[in-house]
């Protein structure tokens, strides 16, 4: 059996105390889930599927799920 290894690229990170390092895998983490594609979801993700239903059913919603987006306010 003739296998190919591809090569990655790997980032690597320097991390002063370990409160840093807790804190840019707590950032990894909620990206990674924020930004998956869910199979019970039919394929959105989370925040997809929220604004989704947000259009087509506002008075569901007492707040504006736009408004809650992680991430920077501009």
């Amino acid at each position: 059996m003739n296998r190919t290894i591809k090569d990655a690229t790997v980032k690597r990170f320097h991390y002063d105390d370990h409160h840093q390092f807790e804190t840019h895998l707590a950032d990894f983490v909620a990206a990674y889930n924020f930004g998956r594609r869910l199979k019970t979801l039919r394929g959105l993700t989370p925040y997809e599927f929220i604004c989704k239903y947000w259009t087509s059913e506002p008075e569901r919603f007492t707040i504006d799920p736009i408004h809650q987006m992680p991430g920077l306010n501009t």
